[in-house]
Formats: C-alpha cells, sequence, structure tokens
C-alpha cells in the first residue's frame, strides 16, 4: 500500500495520479463553490430570529385566528380554505410556502411547511411554521407573540373548542358549542350554576392569597338523556373555555398526568360517564372491613389503565393543572367512591332528572315562539317523555312535519306520538 501510494505521489504512475489530481481540483472547487452559500448562512443566522410553531401545539390555531386580523392577508395570493375559525363556515388563510409582511417597521417571513407521515394504519398530515425577521433581540418576537395572545383573549369568547386524545390532544374541526338558552333547567338551577362559575373564575387572585388550588370541580348525575353534556357544552361556549374531553380507557396513570400538563388553562376538563371506568368504582365493604389498602387493588385491578389513587392525583396531586374547571357526568352517583365525591374534588353537585312541566313547556317555546302558553300546556299534556331528549324528539318532529305541506290532522298527530313513544 505505501509502495502504491508513493509510486502515485511521486508521477510513476501517471494514469493514478492524474485521477488523483483531477479529483482533488475538484473536491477544492465544489468546497470553494459552497463557501459563499455558508458564508450566506452564516450571515442570516447572525442577523435575523426565527419562530417556530408545531400544529400539535395549541398556539397553532392562535396563528391562523391572528391571520384573519391582519391587512397583509389580502394580499396574499397563495390561500388554503378553513373553516374551523371562530365558527365561520368559509376563512381563508395562507396555503403551504413563503409570504412576506411588514410588522413593528421590520419585515418578516412567513414559512408554512406542509407533510404526511404515514403510520400504515393512516397518513397523518403534520403542519409547520416558521416566523423569521431581522434583528437579534427577543424582545421584538415576545411583542409577536404577544400580539398573537391578546388576539385570542380577544376573540376566545366568540368560539370554545373541543380537544379528544390522539396520541396528542387534537381539536375536534367539527365540534360547535351548544347555546345556553337551549339548555332548559328547572327554575333557578341554571342562574345558580351560572353565578357559581362567574364567581369561581373572578376569584384567581384569592385562591392565590389563601395558598388553595386554583380548579373548581363539578358533579352532573342523573338518568341518561338529561342533558348532561349538553350543559357542560354550553357553559364552556359561555365562558369562552375550551373542552378538553378524557376518556380514562385510553390511559395509564403515567399518560394521564401527562395529558393534564398538556390542558391548557382556562379550560373545562371532561370526564363523561364517569361511573363506567374502573377508576370511578367504589371500594367494596370487604376491602374496608378487612383493611385492605386500597391504591394496591387498584394498582392489581388495572395495571394497564388508570387507578383511582392516579385519577384522584390529577384531580388535585401536584401535577393537577392551575385555572382549569373538572366536570364529572354519570348516570349512578352512588357508584362513585366517596374518595372521588370529596370538596376540592367535586365542590359543586347538580341533579339531572326527568323532565319537569317547566322545562317541557319552555322547550317547547323555544321551538315554537310564536305558540301561545295554552298551546304549549297542551302539548306537553298530551305527549309523555321522561327526558328532555325524548321530548326534543318529539318537538324536532312535529317541527318537521309542520313544514309539509299536507299537515296530518290533530287526531293523527297524537296517534303518530303515541307510535314513536312506543
Amino acid at each position: 500500500m505505501f509502495e502504491l501510494l508513493k509510486r502515485i505521489l511521486t508521477g510513476q504512475n501517471q494514469f493514478a495520479s492524474g485521477g488523483l489530481l483531477l479529483m482533488i481540483i475538484g473536491g477544492i472547487s465544489v468546497y470553494l463553490r459552497a463557501i459563499p452559500m455558508t458564508v450566506w448562512n452564516w450571515l442570516v443566522d447572525q442577523s435575523t430570529m426565527s419562530l417556530t410553531i408545531t400544529d400539535d401545539d395549541v398556539a397553532f390555531h392562535w396563528v391562523k385566528e391572528w391571520f384573519l386580523d391582519q391587512q397583509f392577508l389580502k394580499r396574499v395570493r397563495r390561500l388554503d380554505v378553513d373553516t374551523t375559525l371562530r365558527g365561520q363556515n368559509v376563512a381563508l388563510i395562507p396555503a403551504p410556502g413563503r409570504h412576506y409582511f411588514w410588522r413593528a417597521n421590520r419585515p418578516f417571513r412567513i414559512g408554512f411547511y406542509r407533510t404526511e407521515e404515514d403510520h400504515s394504519m393512516r397518513v397523518k398530515r403534520r403542519e409547520l411554521l416558521v416566523f423569521r425577521t431581522l434583528g437579534r433581540s427577543q424582545k421584538v418576537l415576545w411583542q409577536f407573540v404577544n400580539e398573537i395572545v391578546e388576539s385570542h383573549r380577544k376573540n376566545s369568547g366568540i368560539r370554545s373548542y373541543l380537544f379528544v386524545w390522539n396520541d396528542g390532544w387534537s381539536c375536534v374541526d367539527a365540534y360547535v358549542p351548544r347555546l345556553l338558552d337551549s339548555v332548559v333547567l328547572n327554575a333557578g338551577e341554571k342562574e345558580r350554576l351560572l353565578e357559581d362559575v362567574a364567581r369561581f373564575k373572578s376569584s384567581r387572585e384569592r385562591y392565590r392569597k389563601l395558598g388553595v388550588p386554583y380548579h373548581r370541580g363539578y358533579l352532573f348525575y342523573g338518568p341518561p338523556g338529561t342533558g348532561k353534556t349538553s350543559l357542560v357544552s354550553a357553559l364552556a361556549g359561555k365562558f369562552g373555555m375550551s373542552v378538553y374531553a378524557i376518556n380514562l380507557a385510553q390511559f395509564n396513570d403515567r399518560s394521564l398526568a401527562g395529558a393534564m400538563n398538556d390542558v391548557q388553562r382556562n379550560s373545562v376538563i371532561l370526564f363523561e360517564d364517569i361511573d363506567c371506568m374502573k377508576s370511578g368504582d367504589a371500594r367494596t365493604q370487604k376491602e374496608e372491613s378487612q383493611g385492605q389498602n386500597p391504591k394496591a387493588h387498584d394498582q392489581k385491578e388495572n395495571q394497564f389503565g388508570v387507578t383511582l389513587s392516579g385519577l384522584l392525583n390529577a384531580l388535585d396531586g401536584f401535577s393537577a393543572p392551575d385555572n382549569v374547571i373538572f366536570v364529572m357526568t354519570t348516570n349512578r352517583i352512588e357508584a362513585l367512591d366517596l374518595a372521588l365525591l370529596r370538596p376540592g374534588r367535586i365542590d359543586y353537585r347538580l341533579y339531572l332528572g326527568e323532565a319537569s312541566e317547566h322545562q317541557k313547556i319552555e322547550l317547547y317555546r323555544r321551538f315554537f315562539p310564536n305558540a301561545s302558553l295554552v298551546e304549549a300546556q297542551l302539548f306537553v299534556d298530551e305527549n309523555c317523555a321522561a327526558t328532555m331528549a325524548e321530548f326534543q324528539g318529539l318537538l324536532l318532529e312535529r317541527e318537521n312535519r309542520a313544514g309539509d305541506s299536507d299537515p296530518r290532522s290533530p287526531a293523527e298527530e297524537l296517534d303518530a306520538r303515541e307510535a314513536v313513544a312506543m
């Protein structure tokens, strides 16, 4: 090897030495050609700053909302259609690519990138926003971020969002929050509930001075179809809070704690049908009489799911989120463990039972605003419905028939209602 290398370098092998010379010259030329680009990239890195936002962060949605308030959006020529912003049917936002605008007396560039990841079972689309501007002081970026946050706060009451867990929190684009007026409760119940939520949201400083964790728990319980989930959606929409729906079957203790850490402040965390989850099962009398450790029993029964102790720690442990409302719904309150129901975890209980006459009349007059009280009372007396969901179904059927060109006679309507009830 050494002899071969010596002959090449001394020129004894002209073919090899010539090839080596060409290779060296080519390598040097490639290196020299890359120097201007390397110098340019170094200058760009030294004179600019960048801000990256990925679509798995809730701020990504805030930026898309912020776009709608910007004048430069009218000059953008490559656009995407978006129907998830502020409840609009159609909105236009910048499409993937590079876009430029002027902000705070300096130029900004938006790089919008979109890729698709194939996970065999499904194809997941990933999106990325990169903002770049001149300067070296982070103060400029903080001003820009604060402007986006302020835009979100200004418009947060316009729409609340629903997030579900899918290896991370995902926003449900088709979600539309219920209107509070569409949820009819017994006299005074809605007003007391709204007053309690409003009092909590205005008491942050008081909680901090007292050293009490700033969160509040609500329990809505009663038979199925009484409007528990609808009430949660309406409350969130009223106060401009997003809903994070927790299905405990998807978690274990560690993943639940991690998911809680990713919940944004000023949100509602919903544990729906908590009585159906193993975590919500009450301890048996046998365990309590024998003095068995309930945490050890939970871990043995549900090694790969959420244990009762894991759920309790998520509600008021060290990893519990701040400035949130916990809401649990259940059909069987007696099935829940007493530790889950104590104050600090459940602070407000509301029973939603079978529909009262007052509720039915109010809902009838919401469907038919021009109807008299006598007409509403007559319809309620003629139709038997145990829950508001059943009664709403009857009203939808009546409204559909009212739009027919050949409406039934009153006797036929009554027969039809009785057939539906059966």
